[in-house]
């Protein structure tokens, strides 16, 4: 039987809400993340698309999985999954680290606002509590994001969100690259696994 990344992901989402809203990241916080285990797989899995850095990443992000710090615009949203290999083993202690804009579209290119990094468990989970991401001149809705195992080569990418008007119109955008997006209240949940080399 083959799994798939859908399948992956359809994983989250059969969990009730509440419980992965009360989640914290095992190493940022102390306790697992109440995302589901990887399933094994039978066949492999083509690697995550990489994509351009883009002019606003920095360097030395601060490991915190939480980056609503001070005065941040935009809608909550919490974000999630896992990082595995092509025959979806999980890569545990891999780096995840992500910057983005806030909900104006707007990029800190001056502190760390809306940037940190990670490391995932022992089941290669990893999770962030953040905004959705505004839309500037040129770009739709993303989340860039670099994702690198111990000793392995750096993934750069960009996560996207589905339905979003400008897609069809970002030269950047792939589908391969799209979040699966669920809403709780006010909050909305991403989820996306990595395949890295």
């Amino acid at each position: 039987m083959s799994v798939t990344r859908r399948d992956l992901v359809s994983g989250l989402f059969a969990m009730p809400v509440i419980a992965f809203l009360s989640g914290r990241h095992a190493l940022a916080q102390g306790a697992p993340l109440p995302l589901p285990l990887t399933p094994s797989c039978d066949s492999g899995h083509a690697l995550t698309p990489s994509m351009t850095e883009g002019p606003f990443y920095k360097p030395a992000s601060p490991l915190r999985s939480n980056l609503i710090v001070g005065e941040v615009r935009g809608a909550p949203l919490r974000i999630g999954g896992h990082v595995v290999d092509r025959a979806c083993r999980p890569v545990a202690n891999a780096v995840v680290e992500l910057w983005q804009a806030d909900g104006n579209g707007e990029y800190d290119n001056v502190g760390h606002r809306l940037r940190g990094h990670q490391r995932t468990d022992e089941q290669g989970r990893w999770s962030f509590v953040t905004v959705v991401p505004g839309e500037y001149p040129g770009r739709t809705r993303h989340i860039h994001f670099k994702v690198q195992r111990a000793g392995g080569r750096i993934l750069t990418t960009q996560l996207y969100f589905p339905g979003e008007p400008r897609n069809a119109r970002d030269r950047l955008f792939d589908s391969r690259l799209l979040f699966d997006i669920r809403s709780a209240g006010s909050e909305r949940l991403g989820r996306y696994d990595f395949v890295i080399a």
